[in-house]
């Protein structure tokens, strides 16, 4: 069974036509990544599924359910978790899953009850009774998931769930993603980090100029990847580098707290960060110096 099938997806503003004949299907249970060249396009399809923005041509259906047909069906399937927090923030954290659970005819009590359970799996339990303004950010990213999931969506849009999250938080998010999709959860998953695709996805599809270039599974994607490079913010200010780490790495310091590295194809964050560990160099975050989508949109299009 299909959980999201796009067929023919025209969308066009008085501007421009920024949707052209797109067609995906995501089967069920599927980890599904789609990602795209301009991050507004993403942003119209999305909006276009959840009945958000106005189509100009297309079919789709959710579990079979055709959203023209029984829209409110087909929305009780979905639950879209956005970049932006969208919550009360002056509410209480245990009260944003309830409330949400209400608008879908989910009893109270077994509201708390699931409540309870996700604020748990998302290590917000200690926090149920702080108000949602007093959570960092993110906390605030993890409530939304947890406000998603109360009334059990079978299809799940994640959009850029761990954009500007910490690597230790990223880590823990992408375990309970995965844990969720095993769970019988579909996820979609847009984000431009190709690493999170790598460790959470077994399909995804790639879009430049209104057309789909790749659709197929993780693995064959990740093969046409030569190298990246990623900045390092490190806890302790470095003068010089481990001989080691220059050579495997062509490492270097960009700056007094950043290390610049080039991983090769077959070299790993996972490796990358042992390494650094081995080294007693204690990293804080990382982030791509320039998008691995952008590299990749040009060996896929030369």
């Amino acid at each position: 069974m299909n959980a999201l099938e796009i067929k023919d997806l025209v969308k066009t503003y008085s501007w421009k036509e920024v949707l052209k004949w797109i067609n995906f299907t995501i089967e069920k249970w599927d980890f599904y990544a789609l990602l795209w060249h301009n991050w507004a396009w993403k942003t119209t399809t999305i909006g276009i599924v959840t009945d958000l923005v106005n189509k100009n041509s297309w079919s789709v259906k959710v579990f079979w359910v055709d959203i023209d047909k029984d829209f409110d069906k087909a929305k009780s399937y979905i639950w879209v978790v956005p970049q932006e927090h969208n919550f009360n923030i002056f509410q209480k954290v245990i009260d944003v899953p309830v409330i949400q659970a209400g608008y879908y005819g989910v009893p109270k009590k077994i509201a708390l009850e699931r409540t309870e359970k996700l604020l748990q799996e998302l290590w917000l339990w200690e926090k149920r009774n702080a108000e949602a303004r007093e959570l960092s950010g993110g906390m605030k990213r993890r409530l939304m998931i947890a406000r998603a999931l109360v009334h059990e969506p079978k299809l799940l849009i994640l959009d850029e769930p761990t954009a500007w999250v910490d690597v230790e938080l990223r880590q823990t998010t992408w375990e309970f993603i995965k844990k969720l999709n095993s769970s019988w959860t579909t996820i979609l998953l847009t984000t431009h980090y190709l690493e999170e695709v790598e460790a959470l996805c077994n399909k995804v599809a790639i879009i430049n100029k209104w057309e789909i270039i790749e659709d197929t599974t993780t693995k064959k994607l990740l093969k046409k990847l030569n190298e990246e490079v990623v900045l390092l913010d490190t806890s302790e200010s470095m003068e010089t580098l481990p001989e080691k780490l220059e050579k495997k790495y062509l490492a270097k310091i960009s700056w007094e707290h950043e290390i610049e590295i080039t991983l090769k194809k077959s070299q790993t964050i996972n490796e990358l960060i042992g390494d650094l560990n081995k080294e007693d160099i204690t990293i804080t975050s990382f982030r791509n110096k320039s998008s691995r989508i952008e590299q990749l949109f040009i060996n896929l299009t030369r």
